[in-house]
């Protein structure tokens, strides 16, 4: 039986309400990727400018794209467990605030990003925010079981961000980066959409598991997981990176190997989501190392 959704006048909301629309931890991990994305670009420190301001913006504009999903989701949200509780599906944050909310975060990041970074990380930072608001959530999301596939380029451009925030150009190593957190998004979504697929299928979002099964999820968990492994990899073929981050990445993507099998095996029903919340460190960890290894050992482009 699904629990029943209570609303609360829009005027209780609070600045917990509001924060809680920019999905503080989602923008935490993208501002995380940016960031070593502006320091694997310039072989010392960052200058502080890009460093704070860059971030800033960068961080505003996600939030703003987190807002409209809210919004696009409402209706959707308010019948799922785990986002049942959010402010605009609860009725604490009225529509109309939020949109106003969102307009407010974009307008104001992208100024920061205009006058005190760069025009063209102001540029590909509204593409990434038309692209996860607007492409993905309002039509892929509900069109096709690749919705993440397609839309997950959206969610990996930080790395770039971060870097034409620093240097103002667009660098093959920085592609590199977006690369990656692409090839990471199917098998970091798809394993939480095992999890919660009955939810899924009873709001009509076409997720893979709804579509076409816990087997052959668990089948393209696998493939992509390989897929991102090998694609880890490329920082140290390339000469962005040296052994420290060569070893990491083997390391990291070793355990994300074996959950990935242990989805397929079938035989431990926390693995989705163990396989999700280990698919977070993965990223973040990975990340951490290449940076260690750029200060460390030399590693870089420049």
């Amino acid at each position: 039986m699904t629990a029943s959704v209570q609303t609360h006048p829009a005027g209780q909301a609070t600045w917990h309400d509001y924060l809680e629309l920019t999905k503080p931890r989602v923008v935490a991990l993208m501002i995380i990727t940016a960031l070593i994305g502006m320091c694997m670009a310039v072989p010392g420190w960052v200058p502080w400018q890009p460093l704070v301001m860059g971030n800033l913006g960068i961080a505003l504009c996600a939030g703003a794209a987190a807002a409209i999903n809210h919004i696009v989701d409402e209706a959707i949200d308010q019948r799922m467990a785990r986002t049942r509780n959010r402010p605009v599906a609860q009725g604490r944050v009225s529509t109309r605030n939020a949109v106003l909310f969102s307009a407010l975060l974009t307008a104001v990041g992208v100024v920061i990003l205009v006058v005190w970074v760069n025009v063209i990380t102001a540029v590909l930072t509204v593409a990434s925010l038309v692209g996860y608001a607007v492409v993905y959530t309002m039509f892929l999301k509900r069109a096709t079981p690749q919705n993440i596939v397609i839309g997950g380029l959206a969610g990996a451009a930080p790395p770039l961000l971060g870097w034409t925030a620093v240097t103002g150009e667009i660098h093959g190593h920085a592609l590199l980066l977006v690369l990656i957190i692409f090839a990471w998004t199917p098998p970091h979504f798809w394993a939480l959409a095992i999890h919660r697929r009955e939810e899924y299928a009873a709001v009509g979002v076409p997720m893979l598991p709804v579509t076409h099964g816990v087997r052959f999820t668990a089948l393209q968990i696998l493939l992509y997981t390989i897929l991102m492994v090998l694609i880890s990899l490329l920082p140290f073929a390339t000469g962005l990176s040296s052994w420290l981050y060569l070893a990491g990445a083997l390391v990291l993507g070793a355990v994300f190997m074996y959950w990935s099998v242990e989805i397929i095996r079938d035989k431990n029903p926390a693995a989705p989501m163990a396989t999700f919340k280990y698919s977070i460190t993965y990223l973040m960890v990975l990340f951490i190392i290449m940076l260690v290894d750029h200060w460390m050992l030399g590693g870089g482009v420049l």
